[in-house]
């Protein structure tokens, strides 16, 4: 609806009733109808609707605080919370070729066409959703259909404008491609044709409508345009000449509110007893078509982010130089590898402060399974462990990992035991709690899963220590699992021939100084010497500053 030509210039709440009724009735937009129908294609995310069921109430995995995976979701979901992300980050993949689904889509997002485009839509789609939320607080009939009206026109061009944009780009993965597909689909089904035929008029039918206002005192009359002149053009012709080069302008900004006050709603309702037909198509148009969002494409605006979230939280990685990579994954062989990975949650702390950040490489060949980590304590050993962790939960949710190379095992579970505070609550002293937690691991564990252990009984004798770590390791490489198991004790770095040593190094020049590295080498038998020494504070450090008091 347009502004009135004839008016009362400077009447005490006029331009304000017009700038609300301009804003409100200027901007038609276009409804969609939902339209079901078969099609190959149900999510950009998952292979089958059966995937996707409960997947809200999905809670994060027992280990996701060990290996800080919590911090990682936190921080790659947190700019897109209106999405309700977190829950996609709790199911991991279990079968290679939905993995490979959602790889495909990642390098298809290499293109930055394609993430262009998508943004562009997802842009847009919030700001429908914006505008149905301002639509229900406006409260007054006609304005909450009309604000339904525009927040339905920015889904129409969103989705026609995205399946342009896609037809437009040379799209490799399956899943962008049946997704491309269903919506050339649907936007030229004859009922959403036909609904955009009828938004159109209704559009226009808006467009046309001219009212005029006369304000006496306290009395506001709304009555049909009738070619009144527009005395503002006479105004700027009689000042004309007074201007000069550098003009001041004496423009008056009206404050835009977010609703509608009483007298604004009758002025409204006065225009709609003059164009009863159009308010009445307005009326209709919004009963008609409330569920015109389509179920498929309010599903992949919500999946979609999955990739565009955790794509923009590893751009800042790259962009300070780490390298992430598609990983290459087998259920078969136990051989892996990763070169120049780190810790990711370690590094975004490091790279905030500015710091480098020391990156690893790790292999296991056969019959090679446990990576047995050794050495001086603050050396890097926990921070390998979840950094071996991070990698193989993130690649089973098909998501590129930290390194320029990564060859990792899809495993059923991950398990990992991590030292705790003891709990009052469970009467169980940290020997007997650790031993507890060990059992329920060794009994869930299959030949298929991932163990991580991180420095265990490191509450009784080296004697118990040594005996029960390795009836640990008897039954885990009996299981045949691989893992990482970070200890002081080097008895359990040549354990059998399915233990690797892997050792922190120092500076050679320095013992006092970490280096961060870890190398595969036999373990020096210092290990456990330095955590005493630590623990009764006679390292070195200790003696230094001890001599200096």
């Amino acid at each position: 609806m347009a502004r009135g030509k004839c008016m009362v210039v400077g009447a005490p709440g006029t331009l304000q009733i017009m700038s609300v009724v301009d804003r409100n009735m200027n901007n038609a937009h276009l409804q969609i109808e939902t339209v079901q129908r078969d099609s190959s294609f149900y999510s950009i995310l998952f292979h089958d609707a059966e995937s996707v069921r409960n997947l809200d109430e999905q809670l994060p995995p027992e280990f996701f605080k060990d290996l800080n995976l919590d911090q990682v979701v936190a921080a790659v979901t947190g700019p897109w919370k209106d999405y309700n992300l977190a829950p996609f980050f709790f199911v991991p993949l279990n079968d290679l070729e939905a993995i490979r689904y959602r790889q495909e889509i990642i390098r298809d997002f290499e293109d930055s066409r394609v993430l262009q485009a998508i943004q562009s839509f997802s842009d847009d789609m919030r700001a429908m959703r914006e505008g149905l939320k301002q639509a229900k607080d406006l409260y007054y009939k006609y304005a909450t259909e009309r604000g339904f009206l525009g927040a339905v026109e920015i889904y129409y061009h969103a989705v026609e404008r995205l399946a342009l944009d896609l037809d437009a780009l040379e799209i490799q993965s399956g899943g962008l491609r049946m997704f491309r597909e269903y919506l050339a689909e649907y936007v030229a089904t004859a009922g959403f044709r036909q609904l955009v035929a009828e938004g159109e008029k209704l559009k226009q039918d808006l467009s046309t409508v001219r009212y005029c206002l006369l304000i006496r005192g306290d009395t506001v009359t709304v009555r049909l345009y009738a070619e009144e002149e527009d005395y503002s053009v006479t105004v700027e012709d009689t000042v004309a000449k007074f201007r000069r080069d550098t003009q001041k302008s004496y423009q008056i900004r009206v404050p835009k509110h977010d609703g509608m006050n009483h007298i604004q709603a009758q002025v409204l309702e006065g225009v709609a007893l003059l164009y009863p037909e159009t308010f009445h198509g307005l009326t209709e148009f919004s009963s008609t078509h409330a569920d015109y969002l389509d179920e498929t494409v309010s599903r992949f605006d919500r999946e979609i982010q999955f990739y565009v979230a955790y794509l923009k939280y590893i751009e800042g990685f790259k962009t300070a130089g780490l390298s992430f990579c598609l990983p290459t994954l087998s259920k078969t062989t136990k051989e892996i590898c990763g070169r120049d990975a780190f810790d990711i949650v370690l590094a975004g702390k490091i790279r905030s402060a500015k710091g480098e950040v020391v990156c690893n490489n790790f292999f296991l060949r056969s019959p090679e399974r446990i990576l047995v980590v050794s050495g001086p304590n603050q050396g890097g050993k926990t921070t390998f462990a979840r950094m071996f962790g991070q990698l193989h939960y993130l690649a089973s949710l098909g998501c590129p990992v930290p390194g320029t190379e990564a060859h990792l095992f899809l495993s059923d579970r991950i398990f990992t035991h991590f030292e705790r505070e003891e709990e009052m609550s469970t009467l169980r002293g940290k020997l007997h709690d650790d031993l507890v937690r060990i059992h329920q691991i060794l009994e869930q564990a299959t030949p298929n899963s991932i163990v991580i252990m991180n420095e265990m009984f490191s509450s009784t004798s080296l004697k118990d220590a040594i005996f029960l770590s390795k009836r640990v390791m008897s039954t885990i490489t009996a299981h045949d699992l691989i893992g990482v198991w970070v200890t002081f004790l080097d008895e359990l770095a040549s354990f059998n021939e399915k233990t690797v040593s892997m050792v922190s190094t120092v500076d050679p020049h320095d013992p006092s100084i970490r280096t961060f590295k870890l190398k595969r080498q036999p373990a020096d038998g210092l290990a456990y010497a330095h955590a005493i020494a630590e623990k009764h504070r006679v390292t070195y450090k200790w003696l230094m500053e001890r001599i200096r008091t």
